[in-house]
């Protein structure tokens, strides 16, 4: 028997900075044929039970999106072992629920320019990096965070190297991807995907799936 495709909640919401790259990110996701996708910006559907999906993806969302009983839904999923993900902005989301900054694992400081750059795989075993090249030349903003990511227990799948592009303030270890667990939750969280043309990438949109493939437990996902 086929396995259905996991089934994710694509949460776009944005109170702040709106990234004009959201609708080629939706479309990017929806058109890879590995997920079933519904997009929403409705916090309404956030405070429903959430049993129908197999991960929350919060994509480019920033501010505070999230109603208490919104909150509450989304703590309700990860305690049932459901699946988590967020990708670039998502950094800079609910920064006064401080359980959603262990979640994520780190929170946005500052960036750079828009500009090119180098990544380095640090762990190459991960379907979210297992594709890629040791070295991995893009264009992206380059987050800094306020924290390291490993205080709560994260796996560090990519680096920037901060040799390759001007303004970077982390140093020679500064993450840029990684995984964690929150109890029987997997969470996974990406600082790639600021532009349109990321999500055009073939490399950027293995990168994207097989890490959210890998909070829905569907490891062998591969993009369309």
């Amino acid at each position: 028997m086929t396995t259905p495709p996991a089934r994710l909640l694509l949460c776009t919401r944005t109170t702040d900075y709106r990234h004009d790259s959201i609708p080629d990110a939706v479309a990017a996701l929806r058109d890879s044929g590995a997920f079933t996708v519904e997009h929403t910006e409705d916090p309404a559907d956030l405070e429903r039970p959430l049993d129908a999906f197999d991960t929350v993806v919060f994509l480019s969302t920033s501010g505070d999106i999230l109603t208490p009983a919104g909150r509450r839904r989304l703590t309700e999923h990860l305690g049932a072992g459901g699946g988590f993900a967020g990708v670039h902005a998502a950094a800079c989301t609910e920064y006064g629920w401080p359980f959603y900054g262990e979640l994520l694992g780190a929170r946005f400081d500052r960036h750079p320019a828009h500009q090119p750059g180098r990544v380095l795989v640090t762990d190459p075993d991960h379907p979210a990096t297992r594709h890629l090249p040791s070295v991995w030349d893009f264009t992206d903003e380059w987050y800094d965070f306020r924290s390291d990511p490993r205080e709560h227990g994260a796996r560090v799948l990519l680096r920037a190297d901060e040799s390759s592009y001007e303004g970077g303030r982390t140093g020679t270890d500064h993450p840029l991807a990684w995984c964690r667990t929150q109890g029987e939750a997997r969470v996974f969280y990406t600082a790639l995907g600021h532009a349109a043309d990321a999500y055009r990438d073939p490399a950027f949109l293995a990168h994207l799936t097989g890490g959210i493939a890998w909070t829905a437990r569907r490891p062998d996902v591969r993009a369309a």
